[in-house]
């Protein structure tokens, strides 16, 4: 019988074996296809399935994220009013659960509770509350809402911070999520299913353990059950909660039943369908094939032979639109890959293609090759954007690109976003000098450029690190490569400096600092201390200046000179400032009426809005007249905008405070400032004073400035007095105030009285010369 079979198969026609190949293939093919349907219906059901339950997942997430949201505005409402602020820092606990109890009425929770920097918790006397001890952690870390565990059950919590304006505690409302809450949002799913929430604790093991976000199968239901696990945030230590769906997927797929079977009866259709058009198929296909047939032959008897097939069917079609199609994919994956590693302003390497490159560099240096890193901040890049505004900032990042390429065409040079550049060199001998090439790497950035028709210098600042030294992978160089930049920043602009050990240490110290900083603030750990300020026309004592001083409680008193640019860097300044303006307001009411306080204003503070409204603040809790209240700003204010300071300057000029500009004769020195602002005061700074011991042309300064002073109707206070002969050339030269050590070191508050009572008369210091 086989033999049978393949003679017929062998002299059989082709269109035959074809038509009956074609036959079985199919069967064979729809048999496959049932099987893979079949198998499909299941995995289609069970992926329907899971995303059903992951977009359920999702609108319970949006739906708890917009109650928190609705609690937490229910809560600010409360937390800003300012009844209850005072009633919250007098601790005024019966207020506190009154308003409580009203909040939870109109927000329609089942709790509220109130929680203090000092770690007390205020309910509102009749829902349960956490333990403070759980919920503290996320609170002080900033967490505004979350689950908590109130009265056995879980909640859902909103917290809105209490400030007046520093920060005093929170007010947390809460509403508890059961069981029937949770079937009414099951319902609004678009399949069947039960929800929950439970800490993680409560699950069974595999449950505890399965993935946020992931579709698991339960190994413990009989039936085929999916459930979907997603972590939600809390607001009390330890609780780890979790939203927990599930769905029957036995029962879902019994709803493709019918399916299976409709599925079989078109199979059986189409196998007696290809039967009888097999033949039919199997002549379309063997006619171009004799038609290659006859052009083979025509080819082996040498023949020239043309052949052409052009055909418009769907195959032909297919054909060329898939050679499109790749063509296509492939330009565009580079575009990608060319956009996702490469700065869209310059077209120079980012971060992340640097950072590759700089993996590979190292991999393929060798034992005695240095690598360079040079990270590179443009100087003054702030104030072009301020002054000729973006287009003219992006234009020099352009030509500053430009222009590296051309200048080291060696180096790989990469834009790592705003105004800093990656330079990286590698293959450097042992012998080459690094000084030299840091000073090349200089010299690239500092040039003249053209700006929209005007000429600037432009520079930089870089900081560099050398592997293997400084680090052998490319984090870490570009870490300490970051820590000079910031070493070459502070020393100045258009330098650089090599990567020491030592930084490592500056930073952590730096970051110890900043933390203390901000305990300090939150503590109240500083101190104003007063040094006089003497009339010399009057011989009489004219005020103080506040001074403020950081008593550590480890490492005892803290130059300003250490922090003050920390807390300038870190905008820390700002409630420092506001707490120096108060607490001085405060201190100088306890003064005899003639006495002023002279106070220091940060340029920083200076350019925020809301500062005439912090002075008139501090003059109205404290009761001190506006005249006796004298601010000193630096020259440095005019720089950014010189209209919006000169605003603020008769903003303040308005509330009748002086205003005082202090260490003239240093920095810019623009006498435009003096005539742009009708200054009272004019503070000369204590360089010119020392240089009155000496033989040169100190005299003449200050004769100068006096003279300037006096003539646009400004006083004039010389600064760093030590020598009464200094007091005595000051007082022959037309100055009118005086400060300095001649007179008294900077004191502390509780001593003022004493200093005060120093001075019953006007011929103190006449006679002290």
């Amino acid at each position: 019988m086989k033999r049978v079979m393949r003679s017929w198969w062998r002299f059989g026609s082709l269109r035959l074996r074809i038509a009956v190949l074609y036959t079985v293939l199919f069967a064979a093919v729809l048999a496959t296809v049932m099987a893979i349907v079949s198998a499909g219906i299941e995995r289609f059901g069970e992926d329907a399935a899971s995303r059903d339950l992951a977009a359920n997942a999702r609108v319970f997430d949006e739906i708890i994220e917009l109650r928190a949201s609705q609690m937490r505005g229910s809560a600010e409402v409360l937390s800003r009013d300012f009844g209850f602020r005072e009633a919250f820092a007098t601790g005024d606990r019966p207020t506190i659960a009154s308003a409580l109890r009203s909040l939870k009425s109109r927000s329609g929770t089942a709790g509220a509770f109130a929680v203090g920097l000092d770690g007390t918790l205020i309910g509102d006397g009749e829902s349960p509350i956490p333990d403070i001890a759980d919920i503290w952690g996320p609170l002080d870390a900033g967490q505004d809402h979350g689950i908590v565990r109130l009265g056995g059950s879980l909640a859902l919590a909103a917290a809105s911070p209490i400030e007046a304006p520093d920060l005093l505690g929170w007010l947390v409302v809460a509403q508890p999520l059961d069981a029937a809450g949770m079937h009414r949002l099951a319902e609004l799913g678009a399949v069947e299913m039960d929800a929950s929430i439970a800490a993680r604790v409560e699950l069974p093991d595999w449950a505890a353990r399965a993935a946020s976000g992931r579709v698991v199968e339960s190994p413990a239901d009989a039936d085929t059950v999916l459930y979907h696990f997603s972590d939600l945030p809390a607001l009390q230590d330890g609780l780890s909660p979790r939203l927990v769906l599930n769905h029957s997927l036995s029962d879902a797929l019994a709803e493709y039943a019918s399916l299976r079977y409709r599925l079989a009866a078109i199979v059986m259709a189409g196998l007696a369908l290809v039967v009888a058009l097999g033949f039919r198929v199997a002549g379309t296909i063997t006619g171009p094939l004799s038609r290659l047939d006859a052009a083979v032959r025509a080819f082996a008897r040498g023949e020239e032979v043309s052949l052409v097939i052009n055909t418009d069917d769907e195959v032909g079609r297919l054909s060329t639109n898939f050679n499109a199609m790749v063509g296509a994919i492939e330009e565009r994956e580079r575009q990608i890959v060319h956009v996702g590693l490469h700065d869209g302003l310059t077209g120079l390497p980012n971060r992340k293609l640097f950072l590759e490159q700089l993996t590979r560099a190292l991999s393929r240096r060798k034992e005695d090759e240095r690598l360079l890193v040079a990270y590179v901040d443009l100087d003054d890049f702030k104030v072009v954007n301020d002054t000729l505004g973006h287009p003219a900032g992006d234009a020099l990042l352009r030509q500053t690109a430009d222009h590296l390429g051309k200048c080291v065409p060696e180096a790989l040079v990469a834009r790592l976003g705003g105004d800093e550049f990656a330079i990286l060199i590698d293959g450097i001998e042992p012998g080459d000098n690094l000084a030299a090439i840091a000073d090349t790497l200089q010299d690239c950035f500092c040039r003249q450029i053209q700006l929209d028709g005007h000429t600037a210098d432009s520079s930089a600042s870089i900081g560099i690190a050398i592997a293997p030294g400084d680090g052998d992978d490319g984090v870490t160089l570009m870490k300490h490569a970051d820590l000079a930049l910031y070493r070459s920043k502070r020393d100045g602009k258009a330098g650089h400096h090599f990567f020491e050990a030592s930084l490592d240490e500056q930073a952590r110290k730096r970051r110890e600092m900043e933390l203390d900083l901000r305990l300090a603030i939150r503590d109240g750990g500083f101190e104003l201390y007063f040094q006089p300020l003497y009339n010399l026309r009057d011989d009489r004592l004219q005020g103080f200046e506040a001074l403020i001083r950081w008593p550590h409680p480890k490492h005892g008193m803290i130059s300003p000179a250490e922090f003050i640019p920390l807390a300038e860097e870190t905008g820390l300044i700002l409630p420092i400032g506001e707490w120096v303006v108060h607490e001085a307001c405060r201190a100088a009411m306890l003064w005899p009426d003639n006495l002023s306080v002279a106070i220091n204003i940060s340029p920083k503070q200076f350019g925020v809005p809301g500062l005439a409204t912090t002075i008139l603040q501090a003059l109205t809790h404290s009761g001190l007249s506006p005249d006796r209240l004298e601010l000193e700003i630096t020259e440095s204010v005019f720089i950014a905008n010189v209209e919006k300071t000169l605003g603020t300057l008769h903003n303040l000029r308005d509330l009748g405070v002086k205003i005082a500009l202090d260490d003239f004769g240093t920095g810019y020195s623009s006498l435009s400032y003096l005539r742009s602002f009708p200054f009272d005061k004019v503070k000369i700074d204590q360089s010119f004073v020392r240089d009155l011991a000496e033989d040169g042309n100190g005299h003449a300064v200050i004769r100068a400035i006096t003279t300037l002073a006096e003539a646009l109707g400004m006083d004039t206070l010389a600064e760093g007095v030590e020598l009464p002969e200094q007091r005595e050339i000051l007082r022959r030269e037309g100055c009118q105030f005086i400060q300095g050590y001649l007179l008294s070191a900077p004191v502390a508050e509780r001593k003022l009285a004493e200093l005060i009572g120093d001075y019953p008369r006007d011929e103190r210091v006449r006679a002290s010369g």
